[in-house]
């Protein structure tokens, strides 16, 4: 594990710990996270703690091909209940996602900087978002980093205020990821609703395979 320094550079993939904790310290900047993610790298850290970049083995991911659907889910999308928009109010979608409560997590990892990192990556055209609404009301949504030179989506979070709503809105970007003959979604790190929707684990080599 290593302590960055302003050299916009990180270590091998191949030098993190067995957790996949591989470099602490840098900064956020668009450039740096950018190499981050091209690198297979992601930060993930909580508020009063140092930047923590993350490359784990193995990986999660959802390749686009594997994606499943439940008949419940398909009969929630028919019903057309939701509305769904890209990238209309990504800074809402973040913000959301940070201020969700989440079973088992007492904080956020989303702090106030990550939120104005992240919201730059998409100003410049980096990021993007995907909401989905009930009325004028914002019940769901997720946002990522899209890499569409190798065909990757990185996946960060996603939120639900009615039920199914995030799922609604993963359909809907796989569909639209699909059509531009996307590979995969990077998922990070297994859940297990992540697997019930296809995810599945692979190891750090072959994903970072997919980002060369």
């Amino acid at each position: 594990m290593q302590y960055l320094s302003k050299l916009l550079s990180f270590p091998n993939a191949d030098k993190a710990s067995e957790e996949g904790l591989l470099a602490i310290g840098g900064d956020l900047s668009t450039e740096r996270l950018l190499l981050a993610y091209r690198s297979g790298i992601f930060p993930w850290y909580e508020e009063g703690q140092p930047i923590m970049w993350w490359c784990p083995n193995p990986r999660m991911v959802l390749f686009l091909s594997r994606y499943k659907i439940s008949k419940s889910l398909e009969k929630t999308i028919n019903s057309n209940t939701f509305k769904i928009t890209f990238n209309s109010c990504f800074s809402e979608v973040i913000s959301n996602c940070s201020n969700i409560k989440r079973e088992g997590q007492s904080g956020t990892w989303i702090t106030q900087n990550m939120k104005d990192a992240y919201i730059e990556l998409y100003n410049k055209g980096h990021a993007l978002s995907v909401e989905v609404w009930i009325g004028d009301d914002l019940v769901g949504g997720l946002y990522g980093i899209d890499l569409p030179k190798c065909k990757v989506f990185c996946g960060e979070s996603m939120f639900s205020k009615k039920k199914d709503a995030s799922k609604v809105g993963l359909y809907y970007l796989v569909n639209k990821l699909k059509s531009k003959n996307y590979i995969l979604i990077d998922c990070q790190m297994y859940t297990k609703h992540l697997s019930s929707l296809g995810a599945e684990e692979i190891s750090r080599n072959e994903f970072l395979k997919y980002l060369i």
